[in-house]
């Protein structure tokens, strides 16, 4: 065996001669995260990796967790009315940005709707799922309304005892914020998933794209509507058939509109949004959501938002895209269904469990 053969052959069973794929995740939010990226020459070790990319996770469930008591946003939800705050920057930021949507939306999205979410059974402060009456609806949301919070210099206000649920955008923020890190760590291609929030830049080590799937609203299987290519995209769904309960044979989900108290009643199952921030496509998949299958579908075109809208018709589901969606993504294809066991097996799905 010549010395070159055995070079090779070492390269090969040890490490491989080029670059890697490395792959790591956990627990985060309530949920997981995973991150595939190529590791190369100069590429940190993936322990380092993981331990940074855990610090952010760290630092935002310490700053925007609605489930322990100690969090900035908990505190700040366990103020009276009338009171303010000091804020990190990163929960002023977000308000701030949050603004925006409730103002461009008339109050369909709204990060004050905690109440309403408690209420019905699906906040941090529920007492089980049930159907409230016309009285407590009202009550709650005379807790509710963006217009009564506001920000005094690195304060956060409340004239109301309003409280705060930013996990409609948060874990769209997150991917963002780790995206950054990854810059910093010489690290171009990857595929990061948080809490089903997805973003993929770059290439895999043989030159084709990463994959993702877009679920098909099933409640019984896992089954994929879109395939998409992304190089710079980040992708959010919302949708309505994974966190619901029913009652009397009706239907109530997770996502509550925040002008009525109660939760979403149209036809839309689903909607995902791509967009190069993924904080941006995760606040637009909850505001189009509450908006719905025809004034949603208008809001996206009117501002040339890339979205794919799955809708319940009388025979099963309908698909719908924007005019942005359809020229970025003229590629995008809904698998066969002989290959979508491979599908569920080989790509990541846009989870739809907020």
């Amino acid at each position: 065996m010549s010395c070159r053969y055995l070079a090779v052959l070492v390269c090969l069973l040890l490490v491989g001669c080029g670059p890697q794929v490395a792959e790591f995740g956990g627990p985060t939010m309530g949920s997981h995260y995973t991150l595939k990226y190529v590791a190369g020459e100069h590429t940190p070790a993936q322990a380092e990796v993981q331990a940074q990319v855990e610090r952010v996770l760290a630092e935002v469930d310490q700053q925007f967790s609605t489930w322990r008591a100690d969090s900035d946003l908990s505190r700040f939800n366990a103020l009276p009315a009338g009171s303010c705050a000091a804020m990190p920057a990163p929960v002023r930021e977000l308000v701030i940005f949050a603004n925006t949507l409730w103002e461009d939306s008339d109050g369909a999205f709204d990060i004050t709707v905690e109440p309403l979410m408690n209420l019905w059974g699906f906040g941090p402060q529920s007492r089980g799922q049930q159907v409230p009456s016309a009285e407590q609806i009202v009550a709650a949301k005379g807790l509710v309304g963006q217009a009564y919070l506001r920000i005094d210099g690195e304060q956060l206000c409340k004239d109301i005892a309003l409280q705060l649920d930013l996990n409609s955008i948060v874990a769209g923020y997150t991917v963002d914020r780790i995206a950054a890190l990854l810059g910093t760590l010489g690290i171009d291609s990857y595929l990061l998933d948080v809490t089903g929030e997805l973003k993929a830049a770059g290439h895999k080590p043989d030159g084709t794209p990463w994959k993702i799937a877009i679920e098909a609203p099933r409640d019984d299987v896992q089954v994929a509507e879109q395939v998409l290519a992304l190089d710079g995209w980040g992708v959010s769904t919302s949708g309505d058939y994974h966190n619901y309960f029913e009652r009397n044979g009706q239907r109530y989900s997770h996502t509550l509109d925040p002008r009525t108290g109660a939760p979403i009643s149209h036809q839309l199952a689903e909607v995902t949004v791509l967009d190069r921030s993924t904080l941006r496509a995760d606040g637009l998949s909850t505001l189009l959501m509450v908006l719905g299958p025809e004034r949603g579908f208008a809001f996206a075109e009117e501002r040339g938002i890339a979205a794919l809208f799955v809708s319940r018709t009388a025979s099963g589901f309908s698909s719908r895209a924007t005019a942005a969606f359809s020229r970025q993504f003229a590629k995008a294809h809904t698998p066969l269904a002989g290959t979508r066991d491979v599908v569920h097996s080989t790509l990541a799905y846009v989870a739809t469990n907020r």
